[in-house]
């Protein structure tokens, strides 16, 4: 089986900074795009960044400059950082990752969330 745990979300106050981590485990051939989703309550889920295998990314524009995506290949994980925090940052945030299993078929995985909380 294929897990994906995100770690890192936590109570932070407006200008400071979080580390958020994802975590792919299991019967993993090679992991294809990673990203970082987020959804606030009574808004729809929105993409926050992006990464593909070879390092390439892209950012919703209101984070640009502020967030950073990286992720490590050999550990299978990806990260955000996230500086300069807002308010509006607010949510809970998910970990996305396309990831081919053993059976060489690429698979859509989600981690369960973590909340992240900006203070004003």
């Amino acid at each position: 089986q294929v897990q994906v745990v995100e770690s890192g979300g936590g109570l932070v106050q407006a200008g400071g900074s979080l580390r958020l981590s994802c975590a792919a485990s299991g019967r993993i051939s090679s992991i294809n795009a990673m990203g970082w989703y987020r959804q606030a309550p009574g808004k729809q889920r929105e993409l926050v960044a992006a990464i593909t295998r070879g390092g390439t990314t892209n950012y919703e524009d209101s984070v640009k400059g502020r967030f950073t995506i990286s992720r490590d290949n050999a550990k299978k994980m990806v990260y955000l950082q996230m500086n300069s925090l807002k308010p509006e940052d607010t949510a809970v945030y998910y970990c996305n990752a396309e990831i081919v299993g053993t059976d060489h078929v690429p698979h859509e995985y989600w981690g369960q969330g973590t909340q992240v909380t900006v203070s004003s």
